[in-house]
């Protein structure tokens, strides 16, 4: 009995270093199975992802807007869809009062026997258009006294123009606008033309200067 115990108490040591190896073994196989699939140790497993640096620039140039009021128009800017140098530059005109419209895109420079001025969005500076500019809404005629041909204006409201663009290097860009709002009771206001709003190009896309803005609304507000 005495020897069946010693026998016993012998054995058990080595049947637990064998445990222990085979526990060791399978831990460094599923180990080397989680890392061969990609995935991360648990002292890691916390850890923030990082964000694609892509991403970040897309996002960062996705929040690039500013507004302003001139001559009884809102116009807001913004640029969207920044990839690759690339993007949308956007400019929604809004009129301040009801039952004015703002004139189409393709009205001639000094508008139509002198009525009426264009929508205008142009790029100068490291900024550059990769397109023509259009609009979200129809375009329609109106008679206007004194006028022998129909003058095209769009549907009284807001109106969204865009403009694909690039950026040629990283610096300055100026967005130069134009525009003239008018109704068929009231009148019309006076036409703003090359009203600049200043952008910085930066790595990670296009930038509005906001103070340029807010000091420039300030000189030519009336």
């Amino acid at each position: 009995m005495t020897r069946d115990i010693e026998a016993h108490m012998n054995l058990s040591p080595q049947a637990g270093r064998a445990r222990k190896a085979r526990t060791a073994a399978a831990l460094l196989a599923a180990l080397t199975a989680l890392t061969a699939c990609g995935a991360q140790p648990a002292a890691n497993a916390g850890a923030p992802a990082s964000a694609p640096a892509s991403a970040s620039a897309s996002a960062s140039a996705a929040g690039a807007t500013t507004s302003f009021s001139e001559k009884g128009v809102t116009v807001t800017l913004s640029v969207s869809g920044w990839q690759s140098s690339k993007g949308t530059l956007t400019a929604v005109f809004a009129p301040e009062e009801k039952g004015f419209h703002l004139y189409s895109t393709d009205l001639p420079t000094d508008g139509i026997e002198g009525v009426g001025r264009p929508t205008v969005l142009s790029v100068t500076g490291a900024l550059k258009a990769e397109g023509e500019l259009t609009a979200a809404a129809e375009v329609r005629s109106i008679s206007v006294p004194g006028v022998g041909a129909p003058v095209p204006v769009y549907p009284d409201g807001p109106v969204t123009t865009t403009l694909p663009v690039r950026a040629d290097g990283i610096g300055e860009a100026t967005v130069s606008i134009g525009y003239a709002s008018c109704s068929e009771r009231d009148g019309c206001t006076i036409p703003v033309s090359d009203r600049p709003v200043r952008l910085h190009i930066t790595a990670d896309g296009p930038v509005f200067d906001v103070r340029q803005a807010a000091r420039s609304l300030d000189l030519t507000s009336p």
